[in-house]
């Protein structure tokens, strides 16, 4: 069975009556961390949309790295 392109579960728990849990994607952790990094780095006045941008496609270049 492959991989999901979104990575998969990035935290998958199970819930109180057994069910699984999935919470965010892998894909969307990476994001979320690409722009922490940028944010800190003090990213220059682009939109915000070109930021979550620059963060996804970060996420999508480590996502089909892992792959290799």
């Amino acid at each position: 069975m492959s991989q999901p392109k979104d990575g998969g579960s990035a935290f998958p728990s199970l819930d109180k009556i057994g069910h699984l849990a999935k919470g965010m994607t892998l894909r969307d952790y990476f994001a979320a961390k690409a722009m922490q990094g940028m944010l800190i780095n003090e990213f220059d006045s682009q939109s915000v949309i070109s930021l979550s941008e620059a963060s996804y496609q970060i996420a999508d270049a480590m996502l089909k790295e892992r792959e290799k």
